[in-house]
């Protein structure tokens, strides 16, 4: 590593002071309490990655009706809310900053995974293709939603900006809206979900209005120098498909961009006609965290480009909780194990090895 390696300068992301450019991505791992409430466990997994510029938690529900999987985390109640002050206690020990996704997921879920009677909700009553695991029953098939209201559209907004204050409770530096992999922000952006003739509904104007005032709550009720946002024009990870994906990100992101946020994380476009990043700094503006498929040289030299202003990683940090050291020093990279993505426990979480430790054959 050179004196001047860019990746180990500091940035400023609003009013997030990033100590480098190397960003941990949101990862859902599965390994809170079955209520949702975060554990020791998720303490020290996020606590070893301390050393990131900015860790981003995973994407973490704001409400009941926002849960998508078994053992994913909320930031609804009191007991969640203590249990993430644990995880940001961790991260601040060894100096780093970490803020919260807040992830609803809408129609993405089943009534095995919820509380009883909790419904499952969209823009639209329209059910996803696919199917989750659930834990009590095992793979099921995603409900069929039941459409919001005019009201309850107003009131998931407000709950977007109570979870967001909650989190500043909890000691994050900040939160992520989810606006990406088909959750309910993507649900309301996308023609194929989102079927309604309010203003939350019809053309891309009115299709980017739940997520442009979901962003707005938010900065009222934290600062906007607090709130980023995550996108992935292209996208269509849980059946979910746009008319012109391009062109409605581009409205989202020309409004977000007014908005003065801290940040845009944005996502490599698995389209190749669609180049994400140019269009995201064309609409929103400098302030870019980019992601998917880098490492430490592309990382680098999209850096010295200007094409962002950090860069995230998310399969590197899985079996690396040493990452940013190992990207100082050159060293190799350890391989994570997919059979422990999503399963309970220490195993694949929270044991991975640092580079002074021997290390495991790939």
């Amino acid at each position: 590593m050179s004196d001047h390696d860019i990746l180990f300068t500091p940035v400023q992301l609003g009013r997030l002071a990033l100590r480098n450019r190397i960003v941990m991505a949101p990862m859902t791992r599965n390994r809170a309490e079955a209520d949702g409430t975060p554990n020791a466990l998720m303490a020290e997994h996020y606590g070893q990655r301390a050393d990131a510029g900015l860790i981003v938690a995973e994407g973490t529900w704001p409400e009941a009706e926002g849960q998508a999987y078994c053992r994913q985390p909320g930031i609804a109640t009191a007991a969640q809310v203590r249990g993430w002050q644990r995880v940001t206690d961790a991260v601040h020990a060894r100096g780093g900053t970490i803020v919260l996704q807040i992830m609803h997921s809408g129609r993405i879920g089943s009534r095995h995974i919820k509380p009883a009677g909790v419904r499952t909700v969209a823009p639209s009553a329209v059910q996803a293709r696919g199917q989750v695991w659930t834990d009590a029953a095992g793979m099921q098939d995603f409900d069929a939603p039941e459409e919001l209201s005019a009201d309850e559209v107003r009131a998931a907004i407000a709950g977007h900006a109570a979870a967001a204050q909650r989190a500043i409770d909890a000691g994050f530096d900040g939160v992520e809206l989810h606006g990406t992999s088909g959750y309910l922000s993507m649900q309301f952006l996308s023609s194929a979900t989102n079927q309604r003739s309010d203003v939350y509904g019809g053309d891309a104007r009115g299709r980017v209005r739940f997520a442009v005032e979901c962003l707005q709550a938010m900065a009222g009720a934290i600062g906007a120098g607090r709130v980023g946002l995550r996108l992935n024009p292209g996208n269509t990870y849980n059946d979910t498909a746009d008319e012109d994906s391009g062109a409605t990100h581009a409205e989202l992101m020309r409004q977000a961009g007014g908005l003065d946020l801290a940040y845009l994380h944005v996502m490599r476009a698995a389209d190749p006609r669609l180049d994400a990043f140019a269009l995201a700094r064309a609409h929103f503006g400098p302030r870019l965290i980019l992601n998917d498929g880098f490492d430490a040289v592309s990382a680098r030299a999209a850096l010295h480009a200007g094409e962002g202003q950090a860069i995230s990683f998310a399969r590197h940090f899985v079996g690396n909780p040493d990452l940013v050291e190992r990207l100082r020093r050159g060293l190799p990279l350890a391989r994570f194990d997919r059979k422990t993505l999503y399963t309970p426990g220490a195993a694949g979480y929270t044991d991975y090895p640092l580079a002074q430790q021997p290390l495991q054959p790939a």
